[in-house]
């Protein structure tokens, strides 16, 4: 079994065959594609390993996935990601439009990215000070608990200097030299036994209802419209970003439990302890060297000259994105990031537009092409039972927490199985997606009675499956899904 590394520099230990086998534990079949996507990975470290003068020579070798949707072509890249500790995006290229219409401009998927890289960062390095901030909130909670009692300064008699002084004199005039306080040690000693009594209870949570009065900032902040020159482009800023000083958070004391104060306090102490411009650089550094972007739906911006309409900036919108892969430098909130190093993954079904419809210069960035193809029944079986995060695996857990005991047998995969493959082929292809509005329909009954069984077992047989699932039931309920869409638009 292959264990996510902690830090990308473990990425040394992920061999291709082990990246593969990695995938392998969620997504069946698509040889072709895991093998490719494992090869621009250890290209990627590889790269990193050789000196700066030709490292910035080697470009991403970026792939374009070719095939139907719901076969695994997104769930690769996100695996992917996942497994390297990467920043990962997801856009679809039909949200992008051509500089000059309205819509989004391509480079805010470079923005999203250095965005969720910087909070991927943030966490952590919080996760490093964590443990420093517990102790620091544990002190202000006891603060909170237990006020130290106030104990009066101590005042030394004044000293003179220089001219003497008539103290005769000052003390006919009933003025007397301040007595000096004693500090009690007594109440110190007192104070903190009891603190330490505080602090055992605090930590076996047995003040965890207590309540507390704490000041807490107020969250509230401005959303800004960023005119950019490649267009009008909505950024989630806060005002206090962008003008610090002006608009002064304000604090307001709520009764909050210790519990909920803990968390407050904590996410307080994190923030202070952590190093914003240490986050920053390293952010940006791996979204530039680490950086995964994958453009879904790239086929359905494919096409030439000559359209008219919403068709007109198809062209446009891939000749915009071509300087973003080919390696350009875009501004962010948080600086400027390069794309030359980013690996872009492209996919899209081609059905109705073929690749050779993207312009020349497009396809030349994405030199690796691979055909992932529709699923099997074999396949559809395997789907349903053999990966960690199968369809059947998620159904017996939510039921277990029921008391229910779902179970199936072989032959209600098999049929299963062919029920989607059947349907795929009579309606459209939507692959492993099918799976879902079958064991939706299958499961649907059980799932509705399953709170007043429990401590039952439940085995799901073919012949259950015939019973409630049929071919002709399927593509009505998806008619009606259809109906519904084209009545929203």
């Amino acid at each position: 079994m292959i264990n996510i590394p902690k830090q990308n520099s473990d990425a040394a230990e992920l061999t291709p065959r082990k990246i593969v086998a990695y995938l392998d534990r969620y997504i069946i079949g698509q040889d072709h594609a895991k093998r490719s996507v494992a090869l621009a990975l250890r290209n990627r470290w590889r790269r990193q390993q050789l000196p700066e003068e030709i490292a910035e020579e080697i470009i991403p070798k970026n792939i374009l996935i070719i095939g139907p949707t719901g076969v695994g072509k997104t769930e690769i890249a996100r695996r992917i990601a996942r497994l390297t500790r990467s920043p990962f995006i997801k856009v679809e290229a039909s949200k992008f439009t051509e500089v000059g219409y309205v819509g989004r401009d391509v480079e805010s998927m470079v923005r999203d990215l250095t965005e969720l890289s910087v909070n991927m960062v943030k966490l952590e390095h919080r996760e490093i000070v964590r443990a420093r901030a517990e102790i620091l909130v544990e002190e202000r909670l006891l603060d909170l608990l237990l006020p130290r009692p106030v104990t009066p300064v101590p005042v030394s008699p004044p000293t003179y200097t220089g001219t003497a002084i008539n103290t005769t004199a000052l003390m006919s005039e009933n003025q007397e030299v301040p007595a000096v306080e004693q500090p009690d040690n007594d109440a110190e000693e007192s104070y903190r036994r009891t603190r330490d009594k505080l602090r055992k209870r605090l930590k076996k949570g047995a003040l965890n209802e207590k309540t507390v009065d704490l000041e807490v900032r107020e969250t509230r902040g401005g959303m800004i419209e960023v005119f950019s020159s490649s267009g009008i482009e909505e950024i989630g800023m806060q005002i206090k970003d962008m003008m610090p000083g002006m608009f002064n958070q304000k604090k307001k004391r709520r009764k909050l439990t210790v519990e909920e104060a803990r968390r407050i306090l904590t996410e307080e102490e994190e923030e202070r302890l952590v190093d914003m411009d240490r986050i920053v650089i390293d952010a940006i550094d791996r979204v530039e060297n680490s950086g995964i972007i994958f453009i879904d739906e790239i086929d359905k911006v494919a096409g030439r000259e000559g359209g008219s309409g919403p068709d007109v900036s198809r062209e446009g919108v891939q000749r915009d994105l071509l300087p973003i892969v080919e390696g350009s430098t875009i501004s962010t909130k948080y600086g400027m990031v390069k794309s030359n190093h980013i690996l872009f993954i492209a996919a899209g079904a081609f059905s109705v537009s073929k690749p050779s419809d993207l312009i020349p210069e497009l396809q030349g960035r994405f030199p690796v092409k691979v055909d992932v193809h529709s699923l099997t029944r074999e396949q559809m079986c395997r789907i349903l039972s053999e990966p960690e995060n199968a369809l059947t695996k998620q159904y017996q857990a939510l039921l277990s927490t029921e008391e229910t005991d779902l179970q199936f047998d072989a032959a209600s995969l098999d049929a299963i199985a062919a029920l989607a493959e059947e349907v795929n082929m009579e309606s459209e292809d939507i692959g492993a997606r099918r799976l879902h509005t079958i064991l939706e329909l299958l499961l649907e009954e059980l799932s509705y009675h399953a709170s007043e069984m429990p401590g039952q077992s439940v085995t799901i047989t073919r012949e259950y499956v015939h019973e409630k699932v049929t071919t002709t039931r399927i593509i009505e309920v998806e008619n009606v899904r259809k109906k519904r869409r084209v009545g929203f638009r």
